[in-house]
Order: structure tokens, then C-alpha cells, then sequence
């Protein structure tokens, strides 16, 4: 769902709503910006947006490492 309030004629945000910032990557887990992008994209110039809508497919990956979970702390003892 989006908002036509917030339309304007400039790349758009790639928010998508979930706004969950990783604890250990700092990324949001839904758009992957880091919060300073987040924070500073009204102000970005479009090639600094273009640059982090560029970057942002190769975080990611950042988000899908496993920690290890029950197995990892079990095989730990």
C-alpha cells in the first residue's frame, strides 16, 4: 500500500514498511538502508540515491547468516 502524499518526482524510497533495524548489521531488515540513509534520504542528491539503490541487493546476504540457534549452542557443551 502506498501513500500518494508521498509522491514526488525523484527516485523513490525502497521502504517497503518494515522497519526493523538488524542489531548486529544496523541495516533495516526491510529496505536495508543503514540509518543514516534512512535519516538523511529527503536531503540525498539523486546520485547518492542512485548509489545506495545500487548497493542495497548486495546487503542482503548480510541479513540471511544464520547465528547457529539451538544446534550451535548444543553442540557448544
Amino acid at each position: 500500500m502506498s501513500s500518494d502524499i508521498w509522491k514526488r518526482a525523484e527516485i523513490e524510497s525502497p521502504c517497503i514498511n518494515i522497519c526493523v533495524v538488524h542489531p548486529t548489521e544496523r541495516i533495516c531488515t526491510g529496505c536495508f538502508r543503514s540509518i543514516d540513509e534512512i535519516t538523511n534520504w529527503g536531503r540525498m542528491t539523486p546520485e547518492a540515491r542512485s548509489q545506495v539503490m545500487e548497493e542495497l541487493p548486495t546487503r542482503a546476504p548480510r541479513l540471511q547468516k544464520r547465528r547457529g540457534g539451538r544446534a550451535a549452542r548444543l553442540s557448544e557443551r
